[in-house]
């Protein structure tokens, strides 16, 4: 592919050139967003905003795994003209964990219902 990496920091260093994003971009240049995870997707809309204020263009973001708890996840990111691919989610490895047999009933219902609605969830289990 011969293609180069650029790296975009979450804040500038503070130091030295004080640059969030390492690496060469140029205006019309058209970048993807690679990362390991996205729960909301908010930290990636700022990787694009830095992304995009080099005038690069950025329109798609991969990861290797989505939450896929947050329904509002892909909208939110579409709205901002960004296409989230993925390739897994905890769907996916709760199937695994199901038919591998590698967790008992109860916890994968636990996990089930967490991911169901992880926001009543949470609050039905604060102390």
């Amino acid at each position: 592919m011969a293609l180069p990496m650029t790296y975009v920091r979450k804040k500038p260093k503070g130091y030295g050139r004080n640059a969030r994003i390492e690496g060469a971009m140029s205006a019309g240049e058209r970048v993807l967003l690679v990362e390991d995870l996205t729960t909301d997707g908010g930290s990636k809309l700022s990787f694009v905003d830095a992304i995009r204020e080099t005038g690069a263009t950025c329109g798609h973001t991969a990861v290797i795994f989505y939450y896929g708890i947050f329904p509002e996840t892909e909208k939110t990111l579409g709205d901002h003209g960004v296409k989230l691919h993925h390739l897994c989610t905890w769907w996916d490895v709760l199937a695994e964990a199901r038919a591998s047999g590698a967790f008992d009933a109860k916890t994968l219902s636990e996990v089930e219902a967490f991911l169901n609605a992880p926001r009543v969830w949470q609050e039905a289990r604060k102390g």
